[in-house]
């Protein structure tokens, strides 16, 4: 795959609780902060506190390749208790020119949720690019490993995924 085909992962997960109740996880930004190796920190702007289409939230992220750096996340889709969408953007420039605009993400990130039997089917994914990020950096270096650069990611982000997910559906069984 190559970074101009707009590489995407997904993971998904059957959880034994009601939508609504991994619905009010999966909006709790402040939640993947504890379950995901990479992201470290969540906090709203503009003095929102729950995902309604056009807040923002800044995101604070570690990563052992490219050390830390901070991302201002733009709420691109609400469908309750259907879809929750974001798209990530580079404010303070780390990988290329700053921009806010969430037209130029580094990434997009959304969950899904359905219905299934007495639970609910969660899938979570993302979409590199098309803005700068870290992959184009890589790939910027290492321009004939484009294939391997990506695939790594991709995997890296999967792992990251099924870590989020698998807490998600543990508190959401638990709290039942």
């Amino acid at each position: 795959m190559r970074f101009a085909d707009g590489p995407r992962v997904h993971c998904d997960v059957h959880v034994e609780a009601a939508l609504p109740r991994v619905w009010e996880l999966v909006t709790d930004v402040h939640l993947p902060a504890r379950l995901s190796p990479e992201l470290q920190r969540v906090v709203w702007l503009d003095g929102a506190d729950r995902p309604v289409v056009g807040a923002r939230f800044e995101g604070y992220n570690r990563h052992d390749k490219l050390g830390e750096w901070r991302t201002v996340s733009h709420v691109v889709e609400v469908d309750e208790p259907w879809v929750f969408a974001w798209a990530v953007t580079d404010a303070d420039g780390r990988f290329g020119e700053p921009t806010l605009d969430p037209a130029k993400p580094m990434a997009s990130w959304r969950y899904e949720l359905e219905a299934e039997g007495e639970g609910t089917r969660l899938r979570q994914s993302a979409l590199i690019g098309p803005g700068r990020n870290g992959v184009t950096l890589a790939i910027e270096r290492w321009p004939d490993r484009e294939e391997e650069i990506i695939s790594f990611r991709l995997k890296e982000l999967h792992a990251g995924m099924e870590t989020t997910l698998h807490g998600i559906k543990r508190l959401a069984e638990e709290q039942q």
